[in-house]
């Protein structure tokens, strides 16, 4: 049949609904349900059943209408609309089927053509009562499909829904820490616990979703053909917040069972041990502390070993600059300080002053640093970073304010030290730039000599010795210096007046010999200026624990170049050089007589 004629058979149908107080005739509605004209014919054999319930030809395409139209439904989007549809269609082809005669197949031939076929026997066309049941009983088999249908769906669901649950429980993950880094570094056991189930939920999604696959399988084509593709989650701020569509045959989800189980395998290979050698480092130092204050024992030797441990590779790659390290370097500079204490103690009481001064430097240098790291701990960076080491915290300190506390206490203590250690140095340095004779103190410092009346004409470290000027009066002062800067050794001593006035200070000069053995101090104080053609001198000796046991004037030819000394025979050997370089020696002994 033709469109045509199709549509004239329509308009015959509504008239003759109209003309018949809407009496519909079947073998007009027939036309349009053999012309598969189903959603125009639809509403018409609806209304027909409702007044005539013997046709099971009737009954036949209404079951056929709605099997059609459950055909046109998606089996995932509109899964309850299929079941309805193909219930429906059950039902009626099962009406169908109860209504189903020979008599009626006979009757009625021309509207079951959709069943004709040859007799393999007689080789005739026709249609047989069997060949329609057989039919019917096939799709009322279409029951088994809604079964089919509930178990596709459920599955598809179920994948779903654990994908859904596999992402919030990864939000919450990734909402909770700002990055890797705090993940990381805060893990615990509950963290632990999370990512296991994060990777079971998933991990129950591509079960479900395996299973839907099959059931789809033994189904059969239902207009959906997904296949899971999983993405691997790189950035952890950034990725895996997304959602996927289910619907979509490139069905994109992220991989989260592979990311939680790398980061579990991260935490328990990696993150754990390294809090834990944390946890064992603190304590070890703590220990290394408790010998250097009650046992006086210095640690020195043992500090290397402990700095290696500071490199930490795991911790630096999550953390650049992590706390607990910066703890520990405090903690060392403290020990360090400690052990340095304990051994400048044999120091502490020596006789050399220098040597005082050098101590006390390093342990004020140590002190200082200390406070210094101490400092740069500031109270709200501990706070910050006391949470991405919580478990370190805890168990070495018990909670943040604790740690906090220990912090501000080794501040104070070091800042307390490096002010003491610093007075006693600056108290130390000052005395090294004099030596003591009695209740004289002599200057070794240019810069201190120069507004008072001591008058250096050399500062060795051996000895020193110049002009004292009471008023305008000179005299002469030598001293040897000892390490305790107290002089056993040298004195003050007369000189001419008018020879080694304040005025001839530009030209006067001095020799010296200290004669270690036998304690003497020799001092020859000389103008470079003549008098009277000839160079003035002065020459002294001093023993050890006297006064000037020589001080005799004389006049040199030549300007005095070398002080030699015989402590044999006592005599003291001036060597001179003139000019053109001639070397002459004068000897005196010990009273100062001129002798060959």
């Amino acid at each position: 049949m033709n469109s045509v004629s199709r549509w004239m058979a329509f308009l015959l149908l509504g008239i003759s609904i109209t003309g018949f107080s809407q009496k519909i005739k079947y073998k007009d509605l027939f036309v349009l349900l053999n012309a598969q004209q189903f959603d125009e014919a639809e509403p018409f054999l609806k209304k027909y059943l409702k007044v005539n319930d013997d046709n099971p030809n009737a009954y036949l395409f209404m079951g056929i209408i709605y099997k059609d139209k459950s055909l046109k439904t998606d089996v995932l989007r509109d899964t309850e609309k299929r079941i309805m549809f193909l219930d429906s269609a059950v039902y009626f082809f099962g009406l169908a089927y109860k209504g189903m005669t020979e008599k009626e197949v006979d009757r009625n031939e021309e509207h079951y053509q959709m069943f004709n076929r040859r007799d393999t026997r007689t080789g005739k066309f026709g249609v047989k009562l069997s060949d329609v049941k057989l039919k019917l009983e096939e799709y009322m088999a279409l029951k088994e499909k809604v079964k089919q249908i509930q178990l596709i769906k459920s599955q598809f669901v179920s994948a779903q829904r654990f994908y859904d649950r596999a992402q919030v429980a990864y939000k919450h993950i990734q909402d909770t820490y700002p990055g890797s880094r705090e993940l990381y570094l805060r893990a615990n056991e509950s963290v632990v616990a999370q990512l296991i189930y994060l990777a079971n939920i998933y991990d129950s999604c591509h079960m479900s979703f395996n299973d839907y696959k099959s059931a789809v399988a033994a189904y059969g084509n239902i207009g959906h053909n997904q296949d899971l593709d999983p993405l691997e989650i790189i950035d952890f701020k950034k990725q895996g917040n997304t959602p996927a569509d289910f619907y979509s045959d490139d069905l994109k989800v992220w991989d989260y069972k592979r990311w939680a189980l790398s980061t579990v395998d991260v935490i328990e290979k990696e993150i754990i041990p390294a809090k834990e050698q944390l946890i064992t480092l603190d304590a070890e130092l703590n220990r290394e502390q408790q010998r250097i204050r009650k046992d006086s024992v210095s640690v020195m030797s043992s500090l290397s070993v402990y700095r290696s441990k500071l490199s930490m590779p795991v911790l630096r790659r999550l953390d650049p600059d992590p706390l607990p390290i910066k703890v520990f370097t405090l903690k060392l500079a403290e020990l360090e300080y400690g052990s340095q204490v304990v051994d400048n103690k044999v120091l502490r009481d020596t006789a050399s002053l220098a040597t005082q001064v050098m101590a006390l430097d390093r342990e004020y240098k140590l002190a200082h640093r200390t406070d210094s790291l101490a400092t740069h701990l500031d109270n709200d960076q501990l706070s910050r970073d006391a949470e991405n080491y919580s478990q370190y915290v805890s168990s070495s300190y018990g909670t943040v304010d604790a740690f906090k506390t220990y912090i501000t206490s080794t501040r104070e203590f070091a800042a307390h030290a490096a002010a003491h250690k610093k007075e006693i140095l600056e108290r130390k340095r000052a005395l090294i730039k004099w030596v003591i004779h009695g209740t004289d103190s002599i200057p070794l410092d240019a810069s201190a000599a120069s507004a008072g009346k001591y008058k250096p004409l050399i500062i060795s470290a051996k000895l020193t010795a110049g002009l004292v000027y009471a008023d305008t009066i000179p005299s002469g002062y030598a001293y040897l210096i000892p390490a305790s800067h107290k002089a056993e050794t040298g004195g003050v001593f007369a000189v001419d007046p008018m020879i080694f006035r304040k005025i001839n200070l530009p030209v006067t000069k001095v020799l010296t010999l200290a004669e270690e053995k036998s304690g003497t101090l020799l001092v020859l104080f000389y103008q470079e200026s003549r008098v009277n053609e000839k160079f003035p001198a002065v020459l002294v000796r001093i023993n050890r624990g006297e006064a000037a046991s020589l001080n005799m004037a004389y006049a040199f030819d030549q300007l005095p170049d070398e002080l030699r000394f015989s402590p044999d025979t006592q005599v003291i050997s001036v060597k001179t050089k003139n000019g053109q370089g001639e070397v002459f020696a004068i000897n005196f002994d010990k009273t100062g007589k001129v002798v060959k």
